[in-house]
């Protein structure tokens, strides 16, 4: 898989771990910063992130900042995105198999490596189950069709 990775300045560190995760299980990336632990703006890196994927750009995102918040807000006001903040391992696999999740956001100052990798392990091994969640993720879909029509 070709991920797109983001994280503000309180997800540098955390990124590179993730880097080298991505790395050891085979997927490309696409690192859109930022690069260091200069303070920047998280909805700028959301946004990149966000787009990637939605564009089918990259077939998954993870996104980092300091508490995974302010990422997961600012990626799902992009159209086609559906990102969820996962603090533990069943959060990320149920978000993948019963959402469709397809960006990953976690906080770099809110866990240690350790739990951060083993939730992005998950998240990227596990699979949207589809059946009766296909209904549900279909109506998400609409109430986005919806509000972006009115916005119109």
């Amino acid at each position: 898989m070709l991920i797109a990775i983001g994280n503000d300045h309180h997800g540098y560190v955390l990124k590179q771990s993730i880097l080298t995760l991505l790395s050891e299980l085979g997927h490309q990336y696409q690192d859109v910063g930022c690069f260091d632990e200069t303070a920047v703006d998280y909805p700028d890196i959301a946004e990149k992130v966000a787009n990637a994927v939605a564009k089918g750009e990259a077939d998954r995102g993870v996104l980092i900042c300091g508490n995974g918040i302010g990422m997961s807000i600012s990626a799902n006001k992009i159209p086609g995105v559906r990102a969820a903040l996962c603090t533990d391992q069943l959060l990320a696999r149920m978000a993948r198999e019963h959402n469709d999740a397809n960006i990953l956001c976690i906080g770099g100052a809110t866990m240690g490596d350790w739990l951060a990798l083993e939730i992005a392990r998950t998240f990227l091994a596990s699979q949207f189950e589809g059946d009766r969640h296909v209904r549900r993720v279909n109506k998400i879909t609409a109430l986005e069709r919806a509000a972006t029509s009115k916005a119109s």
